[in-house]
């Protein structure tokens, strides 16, 4: 199994019921979500972003995780209103790894690393999701209201609809 423990852990400990989905190497969801036939709406996309506030508010400048469904994405004008922050911008591939974490595959679980957690509403409607899970070959399908229970992100409306290729 590819999956790190300390996920598989997370996921026991907190009583979130999980399946493992193994697939090809992709480094998308939107690849993933083609590899495995399923609609976009249907996978989280989970990103890292870099969030600078200004020095008037008691917050300090740190990372957060964000999941919207893969057919979005990111709102960073949305984000950063709704934080009250100065600044965001996606985290660089250096602190993914500093936080053992490879590009790609980073779950919708900030609380393994300390991190806030944020969550596109939209993920409410679709019941169950499919996650990165630390593995480019092994995913999880899990249900959206256990990562609520778990990870108690702010949830809003932090994705957009992407743009069509």
């Amino acid at each position: 199994m590819s999956i790190p423990k300390n996920i598989i852990n997370h996921f026991k400990k907190n009583k979130i019921k999980f399946e493992i989905v193994s697939h090809k190497k992709v480094y998308t969801a939107y690849d993933l979500a083609a590899t495995l036939g399923e609609k976009l709406n249907t996978i989280a996309k989970t990103l890292l972003l870099k969030v600078e506030f200004p020095k008037v508010t008691k917050k300090k400048a740190g990372y957060y995780v964000v999941a919207i469904p893969a057919d979005m994405q990111a709102d960073f004008a949305r984000i950063k209103k709704e934080l009250g922050a100065l600044k965001i911008e996606l985290a660089p591939e250096r602190i993914m790894k500093k936080l053992g974490i490879e590009p790609g595959t980073l779950p919708p679980v900030g609380s393994i690393h300390k991190l806030e957690m944020l969550m596109d509403k939209s993920l409410s409607r679709v019941g169950r999701v499919l996650v990165r899970a630390g593995s480019l070959t092994e995913s999880m399908r899990v249900r959206v209201k256990d990562l609520h229970a778990v990870e108690k992100p702010l949830v809003g409306i932090f994705g957009k609809k992407a743009k069509k290729k």
